[in-house]
């Protein structure tokens, strides 16, 4: 593949993120406790960062005066599996004794600040509460997704019996560190039409491929288009958070990119992919050369196909744009929401405390059921009754009518008419690969494109990640799976960087996911398709639950609510390779599941 893979520099991206103290930890949600807007602000962009600042000067070596060491406990103090935070009166760490051995990493995950000693221990990791993130207790660096950042690590050494953990200043107030990454030795003279890798889809799949091919070592070109107006940008956050300014839902500021030679390329459209003479073709005519390409175009949201669907006022969610402009026209009015989805339900959630009223139309009996079952469904629509949303099941949307071209009434099967100045559609979404067809590129009937373990499609030097793909499960016996999740698209960004440099990995991340309404989360890992029964430990009806999924006599999901950090527990089981059996759940003890330790 060319390129030059000298050792570069070690620098590190250090971004300040200050936060007042009440809002620390909090996950998710703003000062009144709705929605996202993120106090913490996730995967490395501070709130206060403009998009040319320059990038703080890098620090490799710390001086005297920049570190702080500190006794922080005595070796017996912890057992072997126990993890601690310690002071070190410039910030904590977190302790941790494993096989005999201490080891000091940065206490907060950097996705969203979790406070990573209430995780999970187990196999030299230790792994998030809130979303599974998962970094190694010897090196802090990530390991399995989602966020970009790893953690510090922290000098410990042991005299007299007694812990002592030496630590940068700096550090402990960043809580985060940016992998050392290669930067580009040849960049483009002008627009030269050649580049060594081109990434079509500028989401977390996309990213994480550039960052990835960086980090270890690539210093050659690197093209990375989006349909989009922004950089990439966490629009998973989008449906939790309306009013999210593109700056606050950043991934990684403009300087970041430039200081990588990460090139970016906005509101680009590829139409054509000429696999024989290894070029794409963009809309305007333009066409750029590769040596390896990945295909991340995700999804393209579907659309109601009912008299009106013209009307002006009718959303899917896809830019920051789209989410302003909903709760613009959504405050003190009557919203309708079409689709009792992930998407549909956090809207919903959002909207209540701004709208005049809201009401959620879906076909099935309960929200979430083909995902979390009946009985979970329910325990959460009767949630968000309770928030004063009004639910319309098992109908759909026959017709909008408007006044003079805006929507006024949505009018349902059941011959019910809604009131509606705002319509939001969440029904589920297509991959947006209709470019590929002539392309040789192989497409399933459903317009996925099939991967294997290494994310390489039928044509060599060509990669597919995130939203748009297929790929084997390796903990369902290689099930041929599509997974259109944040996480999952960071995992499969990876390895496809990975095999690009023929490193030769293959995918095996748990699957993770969640959620957050009024205020409260829901976890979820494994994968559930066709389960045939859920085993629930624990209340529903207070929202503080564990269900299982089950097939046969395997657990193949969990979810949770105000229990953590089960759902990572059973991701670290899944992913150590270890089947959890039906009865060892129905028996409602789970001391073995809920102890920390591995």
């Amino acid at each position: 593949m060319g390129g030059c893979f000298s050792k570069p520099k070690p620098v590190e991206l250090k971004i300040e993120v200050v936060l007042p103290e009440k809002e620390r930890g909090k996950e998710e949600l703003s000062a009144s406790g709705k929605g996202s807007p993120l106090a913490y602000q996730g995967n490395g962009t501070a709130r206060h960062f403009h998009a040319e600042e320059r990038l703080p000067t890098p620090q490799p070596y710390p001086s005297p005066q920049d570190c702080v060491e500190a006794t922080v406990c005595h070796v017996k103090d912890l057992e072997n599996g126990q993890m601690r935070e310690v002071e070190l009166g410039w910030g904590k760490v977190l302790l941790v004794k494993d096989n005999g051995e201490f080891h000091a990493l940065g206490h907060k995950c950097p996705h969203y600040g979790a406070p990573l000693v209430k995780g999970v221990l187990s196999r030299g990791r230790v792994r998030c509460p809130w979303h599974g993130a998962c970094f190694n207790i010897s090196t802090g660096d990530l390991e399995d997704f989602p966020g970009l950042d790893s953690l510090h690590k922290f000098q410990v050494k042991i005299e007299k019996e007694k812990v002592t953990v030496r630590a940068s200043k700096q550090a402990l107030q960043l809580q985060r560190r940016t992998k050392v990454m290669a930067k580009c030795i040849s960049p483009s003279a002008g627009h030269s039409s050649g580049t060594n890798v081109l990434i079509v889809g500028a989401g977390a799949a996309g990213l994480v491929c550039a960052e990835t091919l960086r980090q270890e070592g690539f210093s050659d070109r690197i093209v990375l288009c989006t349909l989009d107006r922004h950089l990439p940008y966490d629009r998973a956050k989008l449906s939790k958070s309306l009013d999210a300014q593109p700056e606050q839902l950043a991934l990684r500021p403009k300087e970041f990119f430039r200081a990588y030679g990460i090139e970016m390329l906005t509101e680009a459209q590829v139409v054509t992919v000429d696999v024989r003479n290894k070029k794409a073709v963009f809309k305007d005519g333009f066409k750029l050369e590769y040596s390896k390409l990945l295909l991340a175009p995700g999804s393209s949201p579907k659309t109601l196909t009912c008299k009106g669907r013209d009307v002006e006022n009718v959303f899917t969610i896809r830019t920051p744009e789209d989410a302003n402009h909903v709760l613009r026209l959504a405050r003190g009015r009557n919203a309708v929401v079409v689709g009792a989805g992930f998407l549909g339900m956090e809207v919903a959630a959002y909207l209540t405390e701004k709208a005049h009223s809201v009401s959620v139309v879906e076909l099935e009996e309960t929200p979430f059921r083909r995902f979390l079952g009946e009985r979970v469904g329910r325990a959460l629509m009767k949630m968000f009754e309770n928030n004063h949303v009004k639910f319309y099941m098992q109908t759909e949307v026959l017709e909008l009518r408007a006044q003079e071209g805006k929507l006024q009434e949505v009018v349902l099967k059941s011959s019910k008419v809604l009131r509606a100045d705002v319509c939001v559609v969440g029904i589920g979404a297509v991959p947006a690969t209709g470019f590929l067809r002539q392309s040789g590129i192989s497409l399933d009937s459903r317009g996925f494109i099939p991967v294997n373990k290494m994310m390489q499609t039928n044509i060599p030097g060509v990669f597919a990640a995130g939203d748009a793909v297929t790929f084997p499960l390796a903990w369902r016996n290689n099930r041929k799976v599509n997974i259109p999740h944040w996480q999952m698209a960071h995992a499969q960004g990876r390895v496809a960087a990975q095999n690009m440099l023929a490193q030769e990995a293959e995918i095996n991340t748990v699957p993770y996911l969640w959620t957050a309404m009024f205020g409260k989360s829901l976890r979820y890992a494994g994968y559930g398709e066709g389960f045939d029964d859920v085993i629930i430990q624990g209340d529903l009806e207070e929202l503080k639950f564990v269900a299982f999924y089950t097939k046969g006599d395997e657990v193949i999901a969990v979810a949770s609510m105000n229990y953590d950090p089960i759902v990572s527990k059973v991701a670290e089981v899944l992913a150590s390779g270890r089947a959890i059996r039906k009865r060892e759940v129905e028996t409602g003890d789970m001391s073995w599941l809920t102890g920390r330790g591995s």
